[in-house]
């Protein structure tokens, strides 16, 4: 059960990155909006749970550099607010 649970958080995952990079590229979502930037964040989190579970450890790598990318811009926009 464990397993399937895992293979769930990951396809999760993955279906929710292509999502944002469709809204993106449709220009339903700007690249730095919180939607796009939370999907991402939220996915990013999800595929490192997988890859982790599974010890694929460059997808555990891209991921964390994924959601780095995806606070780090969150955190911007939350400093643009207070200025």
């Amino acid at each position: 059960m464990e397993r399937i649970l895992i293979d769930i958080i990951g396809w999760v995952g993955t279906i929710l990155y292509l999502v944002a990079y469709a809204l993106v590229s449709a220009k339903k979502v700007e690249s730095d909006s919180w939607a796009y930037q939370g999907m991402n964040f939220i996915a990013g989190t999800l595929l490192i749970i997988n890859t982790l579970y599974w010890q694929a450890y460059p997808s555990v790598g891209l991921n964390v550099a994924w959601v780095g990318i995806a606070v780090i811009t969150l955190g911007r926009k939350v400093l643009q607010k207070r200025t």
